[in-house]
């Protein structure tokens, strides 16, 4: 949220204590200090008639229970995925299959590095052909606008899709 939106991004950072140290595997991200806990919210002007509003939530499982209201009327979705707890992924893609709304899946590349092969996430999270499946650094800016372009185009591909097609003069509508 930080590397893109154009507002100071409203956060919900808070200092790993031992109860949350306990909750979360901490293995394999020994100096992670913060962690979210709620939900981030940021803006994006992408032309004069369309701004998006961006949220971020936790994609731990046990914080499902606020993605309902979060893709509430969503353009599409954006499951980052962290090749260094995959299975604490699962959850979001998932979920994103079973709503049926748009989305993506970003691998995150810390410093540079993915853990695994694109094709062993794919198959790792069960994510189906048809999603698209990125690497990209969260923190780059840039990285991030590409991400979100993934998610638009997939947003826009699907409605396009379910668009009927154009009814001619005698009155059958045509692909």
């Amino acid at each position: 949220m930080g590397s893109i939106s154009e507002i100071r991004p409203l956060t919900t950072e808070a200092v790993i204590t031992e109860v949350a140290a306990g909750v979360d595997d901490l293995t394999h991200t020994p100096g992670k200090t913060t962690t979210t806990v709620a939900m981030d919210f940021g803006v994006i002007t992408i032309d004069p008639t369309l701004k998006l509003y961006l949220f971020g939530t936790p994609g731990q499982e046990r914080f499902g229970f606020m993605w309902d209201d979060v893709v509430e009327g969503a353009l599409g979705g954006l499951v980052i995925v962290d090749t260094r707890r995959l299975d604490d992924c699962y959850a979001a893609v998932d979920y994103f299959e079973h709503k049926d709304i748009p989305f993506a899946v970003a691998v995150n590349a810390f410093d540079g590095e993915v853990q695994h092969d694109l094709d062993e996430v794919r198959w790792a999270l069960d994510i189906s052909d048809p999603v698209p499946l990125i690497v990209f650094d969260a923190r780059e800016t840039g990285s991030v606008r590409d991400a979100l372009l993934v998610v638009l185009d997939v947003a826009l591909s699907r409605a396009e899709s379910a668009q009927p097609g154009p009814v001619a003069g005698d009155g059958v509508q045509r692909p």
